[in-house]
């Protein structure tokens, strides 16, 4: 195969990733002269991710989370979009390797963003349900909502514990989320869904490796959200670390166990590293070790953004910045500008994070917010959260469906999108090779189509 990039007298910016970094460096691109841009992302839309949970929870469809790569960049003849899967880079001939052939650059952004980390637990790799990805999220809403289906039929005591109670490992914005909504459809939409279960006996556990939930939070709202999970009826552990799975207990290492078919495993992160970097470049978590301009250490036309890069930035950030959305999006923005100055012969200007805040929602109604000047918490930061997460959505479309969609929740606590899909597994033709239909598979489960 061969990617059919046209040849032109534009410097070639290579993005790999329409994470946030990639995406917006992307679209800072899109329009100016001096550059063609080739965006390689493994799938055709862009997914926000801080979102997945409420897909998990049946709260959002999947498609009011994703938007497509070539309706965000418009139609813009100096922009390239392939969908495919980047393999190796090869420095010496500023050419990266994909499954639809080499592609060559001038200038090469590393955007591919971060992985679940099961910190190489084995076990706990075959038999936990991740969620950082929309397939995924769909994944462990199909599990959940199937679980319930079952329980209507087991016959012992322990199988109906496996199927109901749930073990969320990792006290992280996603565990604490995912686990207040959890707690929210146990008091409210279940019980109407399935009268026939008795929902008091579902337990939602939520470990933590740490002293306290919301770790780069404030004291403040880290001690509002362990109350809100408490009063909700979770179950949280904290300084516990889960150390085996085997598909019905949980192991932890304190010597406790719990039972449980279900371990949600959201307590870490690790870059996806690619191949064709030196070691000395990668560091802790397999990040790329970037300058002040993003550059990657060794190279001047290599360049990392966002969860992939760290970036160490005087005694404030010494460790890199937060694998967060703003700091991706604040060095895409940054970047695109540094890239013209760099072609224009200008000086580039060394990036600085703005630390807008943080936030999560914890349940119906409440959230904890930190921003640079004040602290708060309850309703009025609930709405702020949603406000935020709303305005930060791509596209109107979306932004609609997702305002009637918590509207609706909110005011007749119900959600209509409670659905077991599947996907229907192709019959292979003779011609088509094994891999070509696994991709098929991969995007019948995403509910991209």
């Amino acid at each position: 195969m061969n990617p059919n990039i046209p040849i032109t007298d534009r410097k070639r910016v290579v993005i790999v990733g329409a994470g946030f970094g990639g995406l917006t460096l992307a679209r800072s691109l899109a329009h100016r002269s001096e550059f063609q841009v080739v965006l390689v992302n493994k799938y055709n839309y862009h997914e926000f991710q801080p979102l997945y949970y409420q897909v998990a929870t049946a709260g959002l469809e999947a498609n009011s989370i994703l938007f497509p790569l070539r309706a965000a960049l418009g139609d813009n003849s100096n922009v390239h979009i392939r969908i495919t899967c980047m393999s190796g880079i090869r420095p010496a001939d500023k050419t990266i390797d994909t499954e639809i052939g080499p592609i060559t650059y001038d200038f090469l952004v590393l955007a591919m963003g971060a992985d679940t980390n099961f910190f190489g637990q084995q076990n706990i790799i075959d038999r936990a349900l991740p969620m950082k990805s929309v397939q995924e999220a769909i994944a462990l809403r199909n599990r959940l909502l199937q679980n319930f289906e079952e329980a209507l039929s087991v016959e012992t005591e322990d199988e109906l514990t496996g199927l109901m109670d749930v073990v969320v490992v990792g006290g992280g914005p996603t565990g604490v989320e995912l686990c207040g909504t959890l707690a929210e459809m146990r008091k409210t939409v279940l019980p109407r869904d399935y009268p026939e279960l008795d929902f008091k006996g579902m337990d939602i556990h939520l470990i933590e490796s740490g002293g306290e939930l919301l770790g780069p939070m404030s004291k403040q709202s880290q001690e509002h959200s362990l109350a809100y999970l408490q009063e909700l009826g979770v179950n949280v552990r904290l300084n516990t670390r889960v150390k085996d799975f085997d598909g019905k207990t949980v192991f932890m290492n304190d010597g406790t166990t719990l039972r449980t078919n279900n371990l949600i495993w959201a307590a870490g992160v690790k870059a996806n590293t690619p191949t064709g970097i030196p070691a000395e470049a990668v560091g802790r978590g397999g990040r790329l070790i970037v300058n002040r301009f993003n550059q990657v250490q060794g190279f001047t036309d290599i360049f990392a953004v966002g969860d992939l890069a760290t970036m160490a930035e005087g005694d404030i950030w010494p460790n890199g910045h937060p694998q967060v959305a703003q700091p991706a999006i604040q060095q895409g923005k940054l970047l695109s500008k540094n890239l013209t100055l760099l072609i224009r012969g200008g000086q580039m200007v060394p990036f600085v994070y703005s630390d807008l805040g943080s936030m999560a929602t914890i349940g119906r109604g409440l959230a904890v917010v930190d921003l640079s000047f004040v602290k708060f918490q309850g309703f009025f930061a609930w709405l702020t959260w949603l406000f935020v997460h709303l305005m930060a959505i791509l596209g109107v479309k979306n932004r609609l469906l997702i305002f009637i969609n918590w509207m609706w929740n909110y005011l007749t606590y119900n959600q209509s999108l409670r659905l077991i899909i599947k996907p229907k597994l192709p019959k292979a033709p003779l011609d088509v090779p094994k891999e070509r239909l696994n991709d098929s598979v991969e995007v019948a489960k995403s509910g991209a189509i």
